[in-house]
């Protein structure tokens, strides 16, 4: 349901388990109210594909998820043909002794729509909700995909040649991410509405963690949660995100740990880390310096 106010909006995020600032919530408003895409930036695991997953549940429709790397292409993103059912057809229109033509091989059966054309349709579970696209990863595709994007986003509208112009009745909700791995152009940016996704502060991320995983015990929750604040505190080369958060949470309950101690820290730690230069800052000297601050 298609949210009447910012309030409302953080409310019915919450009620599916995802916890926006109120900046986040007010971009995510006024993306749905001016239907403008929703750009995205900030470091990965802080909650950016969530909040797609979480925008599509709220406006009740399936989210369509375009994953981006390098050498993307439109036939990729936006539709190709069905060659070997097309040829099918064109054998059997010869045998019955007709004179194929467009009306043949080009049909809407024969049309793999990718997720780009997908979302200029309706859905066709729930026809009248607005569609939701996740553009995950822009950084990763290549600036000649970024410049095809950029006449999309302005007309929601495709043309292909054998088939016709389709276009949105209503513009779908256009989720753009970005990790920044490589600047994205300015023209794309200008196009959106932009946000940028920092860390959480610890009562929020909390919150997240209570929600995501409740196997875990409220006080290994709060401690687990301060000692992540604590190594972001240091020159790490990556961060633990809220993501490694809610993961290390469900092993330590997994594993039946109750309270945080250097050896249970230190037996789990790849689950919070994910490279050897930062693994090897923590020794277990450190950990225990780390817990002590953490309480």
């Amino acid at each position: 349901m298609q949210p009447a106010s910012i309030d409302d909006t953080l409310a019915q995020l919450q009620s599916r388990g995802y916890f926006a600032s109120r900046e986040l919530a007010t971009a995510l408003f006024l993306a749905l109210r001016m239907q403008r895409p929703l750009f995205l930036e900030g470091e990965p695991g802080v909650g950016k594909t969530e909040l797609a997953k979480a925008a599509a549940a709220m406006l009740g429709t399936a989210l369509l998820r375009l994953q981006c790397y390098e050498g993307l292409d439109t036939a990729s993103a936006l539709y190709e043909w069905d060659y070997p059912r097309q040829i099918m057809a064109l054998r059997l229109a010869e045998a019955a002794g007709e004179k194929p033509g467009g009306d043949t091989l080009y049909r809407d059966e024969f049309l793999l729509k990718r997720p780009l054309l997908q979302a200029l349709q309706p859905d066709p579970q729930n026809p009248s909700a607005r569609r939701v696209l996740l553009i995950d990863e822009i950084d990763r595709a290549d600036e000649p995909f970024e410049a095809f994007l950029l006449e999309l986003l302005s007309d929601f509208q495709v043309s292909i040649p054998e088939y016709g112009t389709v276009r949105a009745d209503e513009p779908p909700l256009v989720v753009i991410t970005s990790n920044r791995t490589r600047e994205v152009h300015d023209a794309l940016k200008r196009r959106c509405l932009y946000q940028w996704l920092g860390y959480p502060g610890r009562e929020r991320e909390l919150a997240i963690v209570a929600a995501r995983a409740p196997e875990s015990s409220a006080a290994l929750q709060r401690r687990a949660v301060a000692f992540v604040h604590q190594l972001r505190t240091m020159d790490l080369f990556k961060a633990p995100g809220i993501a490694e958060t809610i993961d290390w949470c469900r092993a330590l309950a997994a594993l039946a740990v109750t309270e945080l101690d250097p050896q249970s820290v230190q037996d789990t730690l790849g689950v919070l880390l994910k490279y050897q230069d930062d693994l090897a800052q923590l020794d277990t000297q450190r950990i225990a310096d780390t817990l002590a601050l953490a309480e």
